[in-house]
């Protein structure tokens, strides 16, 4: 059973910032797409991935802290270091093994019938004998079978399929395809569990756990839920108004220019963005920006003698 703070090369008390880098760190390095002729990295990455599995989770972080589960998940042994008698366990001799000479100090143990003792001690006697061993007459139960290890996917989403949240198709292990429904409030770095996807084990399989990463886009950029984009329009669309033919995630659209609008002014597509937890979603914010012609001899020529007498930098001092 090995530390999953160890596993993960991080302090007992690391952040949970902490864990998650180096989580992070060693999924990359340690990937089975990357490591294909390394077995031994395909099962360190396992270990890896069950580690952060434990100390995610704040609740099982806390019971492995206080020694009530082992690096596994599992119930640690209850009695260790709990005894009645000298030298720790149900025996003061090595091993845990009763000797009579423990009952010095008790009286002796001349004349004392340990199995009557024992019956006492533990409910026994013939009705606890018949009922089965154990304390109370009740037998211990095994362990569960412990379920196979998981495994880590990492799935790269497209820009826009990220922010019209559309189905992705991965890869599993064994080289079966599930198209995989993306969460409403996607980040980077978000996770997904997949169960029984992951190796197989006597108790069952594992899962699989797919860390999403967002691919930027050329013109889009993402601001909280919104989607920013920047829009170049010409000196006469400015002056006279006009229809634009806008992108966003889920195809073009178009929107209307006033006249007379100036470069900076930011025009809003309602409901084009990303989706919050709750389903609403944020939006497209347009920022047009004013491109004069490459030529500008002609635009020179009609403006020859015309002066602009409005002054744009009057609150700046200018």
């Amino acid at each position: 059973m090995a530390d999953p703070y160890s596993t993960l090369g991080v302090a007992r008390d690391a952040s949970e910032k902490d864990i998650k880098s180096a989580y992070r760190k060693l999924a990359k390095e340690l990937h089975p797409d990357r490591n294909a002729d390394n077995p031994k990295a395909a099962e360190h990455f396992s270990k890896v991935t069950q580690a952060y599995d434990l100390l995610s989770d704040k609740d099982k972080r806390a019971r492995f802290d206080r020694g009530e589960i082992d690096g596994d998940g599992n119930p640690a042994n209850p009695f260790a270091g709990q005894g009645g008698f000298p030298g720790g366990g149900f025996g003061g001799g090595p091993g845990g093994q009763f000797r009579p000479e423990d009952l010095q100090g008790m009286g002796g143990a001349d004349g004392i019938d340990l199995g009557d003792l024992f019956e006492g001690l533990f409910g026994g006697g013939p009705r606890g004998r018949a009922q089965g061993g154990g304390f109370g007459g009740q037998q211990r139960r095994p362990p569960p079978p412990r379920k196979g290890a998981d495994i880590a996917y990492r799935l790269r989403v497209p820009f826009t399929d990220a922010a019209a949240l559309k189905p992705q198709r991965i890869t599993l292990a064994d080289g079966k395809t599930i198209d995989l429904k993306l969460p409403e409030g996607l980040e980077s770095g978000a996770q997904m569990r997949l169960k029984g996807k992951g190796q197989v084990g006597p108790g069952g399989a594992g899962d699989g756990i797919v860390t999403i990463e967002i691919d930027p886009h050329r013109n889009f950029r993402r601001d909280g839920d919104d989607v920013r984009l920047d829009m170049p329009i010409t000196l006469d669309e400015a002056v006279n108004g006009g229809r634009l033919r806008v992108p966003t995630a889920e195809g073009p659209v178009m929107m209307t220019v006033k006249p007379g609008t100036s470069g900076g002014a930011v025009l809003r597509l309602k409901g084009r963005g990303f989706t919050r937890k709750g389903g609403q979603r944020g939006d497209q914010l347009v920022t047009l920006q004013i491109q004069l012609p490459q030529d500008l001899a002609e635009l020179s020529r009609r403006l020859d003698g015309w002066r602009d007498e409005s002054e744009p930098r009057g609150k700046h001092g200018g």
